[in-house]
């Protein structure tokens, strides 16, 4: 027992906590009261809901279902390019470039053999001229011609090559022996046409002849197809 006579078991400190439990409810309660109802999300009216049917029936008219299954049409998705067609693209580029005349050639030249390439064409091409690969479909013998009739001949002797579906043909220019101070004047002017203008556009490649097809006075023309 206690000196005011209470046993200590009968102390209980946690006696005061329904009461402040309530308290607690109660303010919950009054706030919840205080705060205002959220608003409604707003909706259309009859009179707005009947007008944007009417805009829609407007815009649809004349627009019929599709009712055939068999109409549609799967677009499969495209796959990337090989290599090979990538290559083969470019390709055709160079040679629009080429008959359209903005493509450059890469030539060289001596005092004996000229050659020239389109850029761009792979320089294994000319190889394979030089070394007689592809045959000879036709010549055109310039002995004889000055610089002015020599060109329209060239000209229309190509465009003609072209049309009969000839690739490799030779121009036979001579060494110029027998012009003022032997100087090859066709030798050259022929390098500069096929290399360059309207003539240009026919030619893929051009190099000195072999030997046996006339040496360093006639020239192997690779034609376009």
């Amino acid at each position: 027992m206690s000196e005011n006579g209470e046993d200590k078991l009968s102390h209980r400190p946690f006696a005061g906590l329904s009461e402040l439990r309530k308290v607690v409810e109660q303010k919950l309660r009054a706030s919840e009261e205080a705060e205002p109802p959220k608003p409604a999300p707003p909706t259309l009216s009859d009179e707005a809901r009947v007008d944007e049917e009417r805009l829609f029936r407007r815009e649809m008219r004349g627009v019929a279902p599709l009712s055939d299954r068999d109409n549609f049409v799967r677009v499969e998705r495209q796959a990337s390019p090989p290599p090979e067609a990538r290559e083969e693209a470019e390709v055709m580029a160079r040679l629009a470039d080429l008959v359209e005349g903005r493509a450059e050639f890469d030539f060289s030249a001596t005092d004996e053999y000229i050659d020239g390439i389109a850029t761009g064409l792979d320089r294994r091409l000319l190889k394979r001229l030089r070394q007689g690969y592809f045959a000879v479909q036709g010549h055109l013998d310039l002995h004889g011609r000055t610089r002015q009739e020599a060109r329209p001949l060239v000209e229309q002797f190509l465009q003609e090559s072209r049309r009969a579906g000839r690739r490799c043909v030779l121009i036979v220019h001579g060494r110029g022996r027998g012009s003022k101070d032997q100087i090859p004047v066709l030798k050259e002017s022929l390098r500069i046409w096929l290399a360059k203008g309207r003539i240009a556009r026919s030619v893929l490649a051009f190099c000195s002849a072999r030997p046996s097809d006339g040496g360093a006075g006639a020239v192997y023309v690779l034609l376009r197809k």
